[in-house]
């Protein structure tokens, strides 16, 4: 089985090619909302070159309504003859999701549930940093969803602070010398990384605690921006970039089934 699995979020969309759990390439594109299905086929089987002939299955979530459509399409018109699944409500996924309504979770965040109960165990915790959003997702010791939270994103926060501060500006998202900036720059570095490690390990610590004291508890990064903080926080047991893809592998198989 080679699998394209798509990841679709605000602003990138992230796809990899996996074979049996493994991500044998990846890709990560903006998340255009003016592209039309025709020219996401384009790009997808440009990205995917020689291995377009090798594709036997296609997984999708997405948080962006309106490319999910064209991407229907194109999976309609441009792929048609591959087995697909994409992630929505009556898809089975094996999650059971213990949240007022179920409708409202993101898909992808659901995706996370599934691999990281699946890989690791619950309880656990799933933090997902995304530039629009850093996103925070528990399950149970039972492997069920149970709920979450979720922030701003590091990019769209430092795109914020650009646009209102008259004398801030965008800078590179990169670890300063030290906590203590000696420069605009350095000091909005600073606050991107450590303050955004400081309030991830002040939630996963409160999300620890509402799940029960003393509960051994797997908190799981994920996302491409993690590898900016991952470092800088004592909470994380483990660093897995490939979650969501290896999750959507796992609703394909269940579904195929």
């Amino acid at each position: 089985m080679n699998l394209l699995a798509a990841d679709i979020g605000n602003a990138h969309t992230v796809l990899g090619l996996l074979t049996d759990g493994e991500v044998t390439a990846h890709w990560r594109v903006s998340t255009d909302e003016r592209r039309t299905a025709d020219e996401w086929s384009v790009l997808t089987r440009g990205l995917l070159d020689v291995h377009a002939a090798q594709v036997t299955g296609i997984s999708v979530c997405a948080t962006v309504p309106s490319v999910l459509n064209a991407w229907r399409e194109m999976l309609a018109t441009h792929f048609g003859d591959i087995p697909q699944v994409i992630v929505e409500p009556g898809i089975r996924t094996g999650v059971p999701i213990l949240v007022e309504n179920p409708r409202e979770v993101g898909s992808d965040r659901i995706v996370n549930a599934l691999a990281a109960a699946t890989e690791f165990g619950g309880p656990a915790i799933v933090v997902d940093f995304g530039g629009t959003a850093t996103t925070f997702d528990v399950v149970d010791d039972q492997g069920r969803y149970v709920g979450g939270a979720i922030t701003p994103g590091i990019e769209i926060s430092l795109e914020a602070l650009s646009r209102g501060g008259a004398q801030l500006r965008m800078v590179e998202l990169v670890r300063p010398r030290g906590v203590i900036g000696k420069n605009t720059v350095e000091a909005l570095q600073s606050g991107m990384v450590f303050g955004v490690a400081s309030q991830v390990e002040g939630m996963v610590e409160r999300l620890a605690a509402a799940l029960g004291a003393g509960v051994p508890t797997h908190v799981i990064a994920t996302g491409y921006l993690a590898p900016l903080v991952v470092d800088e926080c004592r909470c994380f047991t483990d660093h897995s970039p490939w979650l969501t893809l290896r999750g959507l592998e796992m609703v394909f198989a269940r579904n195929q089934r």
